[in-house]
């Protein structure tokens, strides 16, 4: 099996931009190791503090945050980083080429039922015009080099793409490396599972109320087939089932709280995994405009997500075209 650098190599993958990635892929072994030392590594568990997000924090949340930036920062390749974890973006070396955006414990609240989480990366190029602080961010998906997530399941997985398709490496602990295991992953175009928090339900918009309701029909219904429903609370495993056999995943605006109708973050989770899915072959959308050519207006902006199978993708955004409803998202 081949080892993460020679395939980028032989992709023409910037030598600065491979020791990025193997920088991201050095911090997420040693997230890995504790997180599979569990309760022996004495870092489960809350803290009494929250993020700038109001979440409270898991003690692995911030270690695998100060991991990250760290060794990210150490490395002198780095310009800046912006975190879920921090309320600001934090510099690096002024001469650096890249910047990163990183999600660095998605799905956190199931560390302690000993649940799948993970990693999210975005890796972009410092812009050419002047800038500072966050505005070095704000810059739209499609300006991403490169984009990846690390899967702490019962293997860990690395699944990354450089805009040149997607490939997904586990980790072989006997080495200590990241091992090719599928050089190209491809979501089908059509599905019959989906993922989504049904919890929220009738605080989502009459669009994805009405397509929710038309898949749990199953064959009696406007769809004429049986659906399955997954959920696992953690965006990585989520989309990660859905490049593994296809599906569609939507976290959609509610009307909860009117000052957060959108759960998952643009620049740090969307962005790369919408990268992702589309290198795969699939699509993904806010209901009413593709994710990636979205102006970001600040390092933490939150928006609506439906990615996946190309077909079924477009099947909800019919719901979302044909139904008349104020927008949730503003």
């Amino acid at each position: 099996m081949q080892r993460l650098i020679p395939v980028l190599n032989s992709d023409h993958v910037p030598l600065h931009l491979i020791s990025v990635i193997n920088t991201l892929l050095t911090a997420a072994k040693e997230i890995s190791h504790r997180l599979h030392q569990g309760s022996l590594a004495g870092t489960l568990g809350s803290t009494l503090d929250e993020n700038i997000q109001g979440e409270t924090q898991k003690k692995l949340d911030i270690v695998s945050n100060q991991l990250i930036k760290t060794m990210l920062l150490e490395t002198n390749l780095v310009h800046a980083v912006a975190s879920e974890e921090e309320d600001d973006v934090v510099m690096g070396n002024p001469d650096a080429r890249y910047l990163v955006a990183f999600d660095p414990l998605d799905g956190s609240s199931n560390i302690d039922i000993n649940s799948s989480v993970g990693t999210i990366f975005s890796i972009l190029e410092k812009p050419k015009h002047p800038a500072e602080g966050k505005e070095l961010f704000l810059q739209t998906g499609d300006e991403q080099v490169a984009a990846g997530y690390i899967l702490y399941g019962p293997s860990t997985m690395l699944v990354l793409t450089t805009g040149q398709g997607v490939r997904a490496y586990t980790l072989d602990h006997r080495v200590g490396e990241f091992l090719l295991t599928v050089d190209k992953l491809t979501i089908p175009e059509e599905t019959q599972e989906f993922a989504i928090n049904m919890s929220n339900q009738r605080f989502w918009a009459k669009p994805m109320q009405a397509y929710i309701q038309d898949l749990l029909a199953g064959t009696e219904g406007k769809r004429q087939k049986n659906f399955n429903m997954r959920w696992n609370a953690a965006m990585v495993s989520d989309v990660h089932r859905v490049l593994s056999r296809s599906g569609i995943f939507a976290y959609p605006a509610d009307c909860r709280d009117e000052n957060k109708p959108c759960k998952l973050r643009l620049l740090y989770e969307a962005n790369p995994m919408s990268f992702i899915v589309e290198q795969a072959g699939g699509k993904a959308s806010t209901g009413y405009e593709r994710i990636m050519s979205l102006q970001p207006t600040e390092i933490h902006q939150r928006v609506s997500v439906i990615m996946g199978s190309r077909q079924e993708v477009n099947t909800c955004l019919s719901y979302y075209k044909s139904i008349e409803c104020e927008r949730l998202d503003g």
